[in-house]
């Protein structure tokens, strides 16, 4: 289903972009998907994700998070609501999988940066990387 698309891990710029990513959707009447995507190791032999057993319940609580914020966001704009809003969770690698979400979207949201540990960076490298490479138009929100 198009819509917005947004990219949430938890961190200050993601929320913000949450923030954004709800007003805009409500603005639109359009469909909102959260994404949050838990980071797991790449196979140097096939470049695939390498899931444990123990990712399970990681990815259980980063969708748990993601919706935890997307009722405390929503909660706060009373009547301007979204179509419809949809939180999902992946294991993966986030750029990757923002970059095919946005396949299937009209948007794609982003904070600037995400929880990495470079702080000077104007714009992270997750953001950097979607936004040169998806299939639709991407906001960064700052």
């Amino acid at each position: 289903m198009p819509g917005i698309t947004v990219g949430v891990d938890g961190s200050d710029h993601s929320v913000k972009a949450l923030e954004w990513a709800i007003k805009e959707a409500a603005v639109r009447h359009s469909p909102l998907t959260v994404l949050a995507v838990h980071l797991v190791p790449k196979s140097g032999w096939t470049g695939q994700p390498i899931t444990l057993p123990a990712d399970i319940a990681d990815l259980e609580q980063a969708r748990q998070t993601a919706e935890e914020q997307v009722t405390k966001v929503t909660s706060q704009l009373g009547d301007a609501q979204p179509a419809s809003v949809k939180v999902s969770a992946v294991n993966g690698f986030p750029a990757e999988a923002l970059i095919e979400a946005s396949r299937d979207a009209d948007l794609v949201v982003l904070g600037s940066r995400g929880s990495g540990g470079f702080a000077r960076l104007m714009m992270g490298s997750v953001s950097s990387q979607v936004v040169q490479h998806a299939h639709c138009p991407v906001v960064v929100v700052r």
